[in-house]
């Protein structure tokens, strides 16, 4: 084949080695080897000319006593099928043998093409020039390419980016670099990536004077992560991120785009300095979200497919990269949907109602459960306030108790409106599931679905006339419910408790409060103070018993004895 290269300096290509040597330096071997008597030596290349040419040979005189013969089938044909060659024709011969066995001398014109492509290839490898040669097979790991010779070229080889179907360079022609070389083992590696690097780096600096920001350009994607795609612009890369991708949810770039595939891309930013190039996919199409207001409105109906459910809801896409949330909470008016894959599938087209839009984070609100009515706004007329309604415990909690008033509609018993106390004990050791109760209506928010309920308003509130039954000074008795370290409570009437202070049980010091008193124990005591705003009622037994030590002074003094005439009388009885 037609061996051609070029150097680091030039493009310049030989021409084929079965084109005429040059004239001029041709007949200077050639009269150099007639005007002298020269040693010939077998596997020797020399210069000879043509004399005749007959069906097998070629004879050819190269200057030696006798004349030499080629076979003539090593010359190539015409597009006739004749043998390009001619008596007076010049060309280079090997020596394969100055005497055969018969004493004639053998030539070959084909060896000598080799030996001059070897030596031109040897030279081609020194200058570090492009060769080009044609692809003639695919092999293990890589090409087979005719530069005139066959020579290996790897795959990792061939491309900037890797090349997986090398079927797609059969009969190329390629320009390649000669990266190993060695002439005695007969073995040549090429790489043509190294060609494509230095077209790429000359092209660089021209790309880089041409960027600007908002231009589109064409690239080659180079590579593909998770968080973007690189894609070569000729002689820089740029990043394309997931977020640039589509107007829509950001999928997984992988499953989008292949390494070698051509793309169309927008410059949204450009350092010079830094030589980095972020572009856009999504930019080359006007942001949908700019006409959102106008085509969903709050309050409109909307149609659109679930394309995807979480814990928390599931995304209605409505048109290409504008997408909406049906909240969970925002499914069914009194159902409590756990899951969304209950009631909604991907895939599945669905009505909605637009609760709000968000233009500025891209958020539209969407609900299902408004295109029916609201059970919640009945019940106020259903169940109006301080009315009395019976219902089922469905659940209780450290907090209150859940009360089953109709179908997927709970009220609520918070704890404090179990008991007036507002010190009720655990409400599952007062209630139990499936257990009917009476419970009244205090509230009922629409908007937030609450519907608060009361226990301890279905009797009279014990409060009402404390303040003239527990008046200051009042004595009376209770028992004590709870022993703390700063005290003793005691009820002393349904729902109301009076606290004893440890520095109110007894005149001397007390340690330890359960070393006094007990649950459960009577006593009595005197009321000290009684607050009504905070429903608080101060108790003393000390003070109720220095009342008694008083009362029973002044009844012994109002007997008519008095202290002098007392201890009159013990003078006398002593003397």
């Amino acid at each position: 084949m037609a061996l051609k290269y070029s150097d680091n300096s030039s493009d310049r290509t030989t021409n084929s080695l079965h084109k005429k040597a040059d004239d001029a330096h041709f007949e200077q071997l050639l009269e150099a080897a007639f005007e002298k008597e020269r040693k010939f030596k077998d596997g020797e290349v020399v210069p000879g000319r043509v004399i005749k040419v007959t069906e097998d040979h070629v004879i050819v005189d190269i200057g030696f006593k006798s004349e030499g013969s080629v076979e003539i089938e090593e010359f190539q044909r015409d597009s006739e099928g004749k043998y390009e060659v001619s008596p007076g024709d010049e060309l280079l011969v090997y020596i394969e043998a100055l005497e055969d066995e018969h004493g004639h001398l053998l030539l070959s014109k084909e060896k000598a093409d080799r030996l001059k492509i070897w030596d031109e290839i040897a030279d081609v490898f020194e200058k570090g020039a492009v060769i080009e040669g044609i692809v003639i097979d695919k092999v293990k790991g890589g090409l087979v390419v005719d530069i005139g010779v066959k020579a290996f070229l790897p795959g990792s080889q061939i491309g900037l980016l890797p090349v997986k179907d090398l079927d797609s360079f059969a009969h190329q022609n390629l320009k390649c670099k000669i990266v190993k070389f060695n002439k005695r083992r007969g073995n040549i590696v090429l790489s043509r990536r190294a060609v494509l690097e230095q077209e790429r780096d000359s092209r660089k600096s021209e790309v880089l004077s041409t960027l600007e920001e908002g231009q589109v350009c064409d690239g080659i994607i180079k590579n593909v992560t998770d968080y973007g795609v690189f894609i070569d612009l000729g002689g820089i890369d740029g990043l394309l991120h997931v977020t640039d991708i589509s107007w829509g949810r950001a999928e997984n770039p992988q499953k989008m785009f292949h390494v070698g595939d051509p793309i169309k891309v927008k410059i949204l930013r450009y350092d010079r300095e830094k030589q980095r190039v972020s572009l856009g996919l999504k930019q080359m199409s006007d942001d949908p979200w700019v006409l959102v207001p106008t085509k969903f409105p709050s309050g409109s109906v909307v149609k659109g497919k679930v394309v995807s459910l979480t814990n928390y809801g599931a995304f209605i896409s409505l048109e290409d990269g504008v997408e909406g949330l049906i909240h969970i909470s925002e499914m069914s008016w009194n159902k409590k949907v756990k899951n969304p894959n209950k009631l909604l599938a991907v895939g599945q087209e669905v009505e909605a109602k637009v609760l709000e839009v968000d233009v500025e984070n891209k958020k539209i609100s969407l609900g299902i459960k408004q295109l029916e009515a609201n059970p919640w706004e009945a019940l106020i007329y259903k169940y109006p306030i301080g009315s009395t309604i019976k219902g089922t415990v469905s659940n209780i909690t450290d907090f209150g108790i859940f009360v089953s008033v109709e179908d997927g509609i709970d009220g609520l018993v918070h704890v404090s409106d179990l008991t007036w106390s507002g010190k009720s004990k655990n409400p599952a050791e007062l209630y139990t599931r499936g257990q009917e109760i009476e419970a009244k209506v205090l509230h009922i928010d629409v908007d937030h679905e609450k519907f608060s309920l009361g226990v301890k308003q279905l009797a009279g509130d014990p409060w009402d006339k404390a303040d003239k039954r527990f008046a200051p000074g009042t004595r009376l008795k209770g028992k004590v419910v709870r022993i703390t370290d700063f005290g003793a409570f005691v009820e002393i009437a349904p729902d109301i408790e009076g606290l004893v202070h440890i520095s109110e049980i007894a005149d001397e010091k007390i340690e330890n409060v359960a070393s006094v008193l007990s649950e459960g124990q009577e006593i009595e005591a005197e009321v000290t103070n009684l607050d009504m705003k905070d429903r608080k009622i101060s108790l003393s037994i000390k003070a109720l018993k220095r009342r008694e030590s008083d009362q029973e002074m002044k009844k012994y003094l109002d007997s008519g004895n008095s202290l002098s005439s007392t201890l009159g009388e013990a003078f006398k009885k002593s003397s």
